[in-house]
């Protein structure tokens, strides 16, 4: 049974500030002239000080809407969507090319009430940004597409830099947590279909801990990515959004994450991000692909 008291006492080493700063400010109001929704809005992210503060933003497309209805996840979810701007990918490019980026990452909503699951707007988007911004990298985290490999052809296929998609948690976890329409051996197909399809992108996976996986079972899906073909992987706390929410099952201490970072790069992982408030998302991993893509372009 877990501990109520797990839920309420949050360690010190989670904490984070408020966001504000010019930079968050600035990106704020543009997002929100052109209409653009934020993961980090949307799901509460913790770190949204840092990135806003620094000038960066996950930005979500597809709407504000998921068609799955996860139990660690706070963004909003309904049978049906909101309904498609089809200016969507021309406003991201426009907002991109505002702020100077120079690496972006793109998500999305589920949208199981599309025929395409939204796979040609991500698609578009993609080329768009390289349109207006050909030096921009460019990482995609995307749905499961149910499965379907044309629609997960359709993303890689565009070319994005870092085609990312999370198996979320362990494999045992897998059925309480995430909606029924997910599996562990889906996802793992849909990166493993990714890299087949575009073996020069970057396939990317996250894993949150604290709701009850043991270190072998974390380990084994560190082999199942690597046997995917996945290159990079972040771990990081699951925390609690609201009530209705799963519970922290567990927290877990930093030393534990610098642990698993160790066994991450141990299995052939290029890059492993792992600490508490790490996200599938996270500054410190762009940082590093950045560098290490424009190294294997210079050799290209």
């Amino acid at each position: 049974m877990v501990n109520a008291q797990l839920t309420r006492r949050i360690p010190e080493w989670i904490r984070t500030r408020p966001p504000g700063g010019p930079a968050y400010t600035q990106l704020k109001d543009l997002l929100g002239k052109l209409n653009l929704a934020t993961v980090c809005e949307e799901a509460h992210c913790p770190n949204v000080h840092e990135c806003w503060g620094g000038g960066t933003a996950t930005v979500m497309l597809l709407g504000r809407t998921c068609t799955r209805g996860c139990r660690f996840c706070a963004v909003s979810t309904a049978a049906q969507g909101d309904a498609v701007d089809p200016l969507e990918p021309e406003k991201l490019a426009h907002a991109v090319s505002q702020l100077g980026l120079t690496y972006v990452v793109v998500t999305m909503v589920d949208r199981d009430d599309l025929a395409d699951g939204g796979s040609s707007q991500v698609a578009r988007a993609i080329r768009e940004l390289r349109a207006r911004s050909p030096e921009l990298l460019v990482e995609v985290l995307v749905s499961d597409f149910r499965g379907d490999a044309q629609q997960v052809a359709t993303v890689a296929a565009a070319r994005p830099d870092v085609f990312a998609h999370n198996i979320e948690v362990v494999a045992r976890l897998q059925a309480s947590v995430r909606d029924a329409r997910c599996s562990y051996r889906q996802s793992l197909a849909v990166l493993e279909h990714a890299k087949k399809t575009a073996p020069e992108v970057v396939t990317k996976s996250s894993i949150m801990l604290g709701l009850g996986e043991t270190e072998a079972e974390v380990v084994q899906a560190m082999r199942d990515l690597r046997a995917a073909g996945v290159e990079v992987l972040t771990l990081g706390q699951y925390l609690r959004p609201s009530l209705w929410h799963l519970p922290v099952a567990e927290w877990i201490e930093p030393a534990r994450f610098e642990s698993y970072r160790e066994l991450g790069m141990k299995e052939g992982f290029a890059y492993v991000a792992s600490g508490p408030l790490v996200r599938s998302s996270y500054r410190a991993g762009e940082f590093f692909l950045e560098s290490e893509l424009r190294k294997r372009k210079r050799k290209t």
